[in-house]
């Protein structure tokens, strides 16, 4: 399991995506290389000067675009018209010819779809010089990790390999290389190499003895390269944006999936359309909310409402128990009528604690003395590491409850922890040894305890799997790595939240294909906080934060980011929808344990997204279908205003809009069984409907964010077990 490889396949979005950049250049000649003569310092061209065709002093650079501003903005509008977004008035020459957005929502495939817009751009037009600028040490670490992957997959569809390497002012041979190589090739630079004030960033503009006295950024630039930024947001200062302006780009391609700075917009595929296309995991918040009652300080914790077919509702309370020597917090699985003071062997906070109601449709359960508690709610004398402790054991429980079905599927389950502190996992001993600490420990001791739960007499093959792994060995922490070997926090540089410290990254990205097989033992990580982003893994299912709040949202969903790509399985496969058909997203979601104020997070995390989604119609108005594009047949298709009047009346007569223009509850219900209305046969519009609803589809509403984002604490109950008079009561019975 070892040598197991991501398997790519060609993805339709992704391919629209890489054309879309491309047939901005349609008229562009195939022109291949154009040579000059490359500066490679006096005393070497001095020497090399009777060299035979001066070979040696050779350099291959991109050729000019052809096109005029006039022709690049037509075709920008063509491409602006296929995708139907807002046509540009004006063409955006921000750095070269021309400055292109393409908008992909994160685990789509970003890094993916502009390695293979390279190679079409080669195969089409002959250009072969390439920068990725990325913001971060972590997200270059991420690009060149991805080359490697995509390498295979890409020689077999370009029958060539592009020569990718990381800028290095310590290793200046490479950018001869670059300049000197007529085939494809990348250079990697993180904008720190080029714009703060460390010594190795002035390097590239200082004229180096050990670079023939030549300045690193006079080579580069010699090349025209076109100029691929991987996060731009990130990189949008004035000062980086001067800087990026001295690698003379031939043009300039912005890939994000949330600009700040706008150009022309090419491409867009944002968070609402990855959910709806099912190409990314569905997310759903768990956590808990704490609330002190006076009086007391009795803990009272419920985790959750357990519903099984062979009992009524029962709860699963965490509370107090009286020992000889001691008061230990325990999880009981209780029923109406149970006495805490009873059971807590005679504690005077739980006086009055007896189970008068369990309500699963509310998640809530009430006692005679009329306190109530909701699910995930926190009750009574809670202290830091009482939270903390929450958190691990509900990232446990849900990691085994996914990782039961999963494990039969050939998927393995992993869970990631961010910490603020390496001391609150692990720490070392007067002798140096690596040992637990306070999170290390309480994670055993919760991992133990719900282990035991899931091994029953029969020995299933998940069970085996189970019981061949040793708690110590199912860990692991992705830190800096210290001089002396040991793990420390990642450092984090004034007025940024991401780290540049390379030693994390590496073990992190040297372990992705590891880290899935079932032959490795980890399957929970504990990493800082500051490697939010750079890299992620197909396989977390389960995200939690053991820190102090006060994040900002875009943190979250930095965090979230991490877990969003759909899963692979033991051979590398995606278990995407090609795959798993419906059950697409019932298997490839997100759980995110958030600490205190998970309903807060479940909102907020809902408004960024809100937020940041392409600026889309609202309402179906009289004529919105008019002059849309569509592909059918691989044909661009224009609808006409005779249509749009047919389809219109189609939705007025099907009830599928309200008087306002709004998408009625009956066209989603419609859609989602699969019933809807066929659209008539007048003027063609049958042969279109499948474009037609897709259209329809790209209404925003707030039902599919409610679904992308959901609140996991709210117990769902089977559709199939309700009934127009249904009732609590009936529901009892149910049960």
């Amino acid at each position: 399991m070892a040598d197991m490889k991501f398997k790519f396949t060609i993805q339709q979005y992704q391919t629209d995506a890489v054309n879309s950049v491309v047939n901005v250049f349609k008229g562009q000649p195939k022109q291949g290389v154009v040579s000059y003569r490359r500066d490679v310092g006096k005393e070497y061209e001095i020497k090399f000067s009777d060299s035979i065709d001066n070979t040696y002093l050779a350099g291959f650079s991109n050729a000019p675009v052809a096109l005029s501003a006039e022709q690049l903005l037509n075709n920008i509008r063509e491409v602006q018209k296929e995708n139907n977004i807002k046509e540009s008035s004006t063409l955006a020459k921000h750095m070269g010819a021309c400055s292109l957005d393409v908008e992909m929502e994160t685990g789509t495939g970003k890094t993916y779809v502009y390695i293979k817009t390279m190679f079409e751009l080669n195969e089409r037009y002959g250009w072969n010089k390439f920068i990725v600028v990325v913001p971060s040490i972590a997200i270059r670490e991420g690009v060149q990790k991805s080359f490697q992957m995509m390498e295979d997959h890409f020689m077999n569809d370009y029958g060539k390999r592009a020569n990718f390497f990381i800028y290095n002012s310590k290793n200046l041979t490479e950018i001869d290389d670059f300049s000197s190589r007529a085939d494809l090739s990348v250079m990697i630079i993180n904008v720190q190499a080029f714009n703060a004030r460390g010594k190795d960033a002035r390097r590239i503009r200082m004229e180096l003895d050990e670079f023939a006295s030549r300045r690193p950024i006079d080579v580069i630039k010699a090349n025209r390269p076109i100029v691929i930024l991987d996060e731009p947001q990130k990189m949008g200062g004035k000062k980086t944006q001067e800087s990026l302006k001295e690698f003379n780009p031939l043009f300039t391609l912005n890939y994000s999936a949330t600009h700040k700075e706008h150009h022309d917009l090419v491409y867009v595929l944002d968070a609402l359309d990855a959910y709806k296309m099912k190409l990314v995991k569905k997310i759903e918040v768990k956590g808990f909310d704490i609330k002190n009652l006076r009086g007391t300080d009795g803990y009272l914790y419920l985790e959750n409402i357990v519903i099984s077919p062979n009992h009524p509702p029962r709860a699963r309370l965490e509370f107090e128990i009286k020992y000889n020597k001691s008061i230990n917090r325990e999880v009981r699985i209780l029923g109406v009528d149970d006495d805490l003071y009873s059971l807590s062997k005679g504690l005077e906070q739980y006086q009055g604690y007896h189970i008068n109601d369990i309500n699963p449709i509310n998640g809530l359960v009430t006692f005679t003395n009329g306190v109530e508690i909701h699910t995930g709610e926190v009750q009574g004398d809670v202290s830091e590491k009482d939270i903390r402790r929450v958190q691990i054991r509900e990232t446990i429980r849900s990691h085994f409850e996914k990782e039961k079905d999963l494990y039969n599927r050939g998927i393995k389950t992993l869970s990631l922890f961010f910490i603020d502190k390496v001391e609150h996992y692990r720490k070392y001993d007067e002798e140096g040894n690596e040992v637990n600490s306070e999170y290390g420990q309480m994670f055993e001791e919760e991992y133990n305890s719900i282990l035991n739960e899931y091994l029953t007499l029969f020995d299933t093959p998940y069970e085996k799997y189970l019981k061949s792994i040793d708690v110590k060995k199912t860990h692991a922490g992705y830190f800096s790595i210290d001089k002396k070997g040991h793990k420390i926090d990642s450092k984090i540089k004034r007025g940024s939240d991401i780290s540049d410290d390379e030693s994390a990254y590496e073990l992190i990205l040297k372990d992705k294909e590891k880290l899935l097989s079932f032959d490795n033992p980890v399957r929970f990580i504990f990493s800082h906080s500051a490697l939010r982003e750079g890299w992620d893994n197909p396989n977390v299912f389960q995200i939690c934060t053991l820190k102090h709040g006060g994040d900002s949202t875009t943190n979250k969903r930095q965090e979230v980011g991490r877990g969003l790509r759909i899963c692979v399985d033991q051979d590398g496969n995606r278990m995407d929808e090609q795959a798993l058909g419906a059950e697409v997203q019932d298997v490839n979601k997100l759980t995110v344990i958030a600490s205190d104020g998970y309903k807060d997070f479940v909102s907020s995390l809902q408004k960024e997204i809100k937020d940041d989604l392409y600026e889309r119609p609202t309402k179906i108005t009289l004529d919105f279908f008019t002059n849309k594009h569509v592909k059918h047949n691989d044909e661009i298709v224009t609808i006409t205003k005779e249509q749009n009047d047919i389809i219109n009346r189609y939705l007025i007569k099907n009830d599928y809009v309200d008087d306002d223009g709004n998408l009625t509850e009956l066209y989603r219900t419609d859609d989602e069984n699969n019933t809807l209305k066929p659209l008539p046969e007048t003027h063609g519009v049958d042969k279109i409907a499948i474009e037609v609803h897709a259209l329809i589809n790209s209404i925003f509403d707030d039902h599919a964010l409610d679904d992308f984002v959901l609140d996991g604490r709210k117990t769902k109950i089977p559709e199939n077990n309700l009934n127009d008079n249904f009732n609590k009561e009936e529901f009892q019975k149910l049960w």
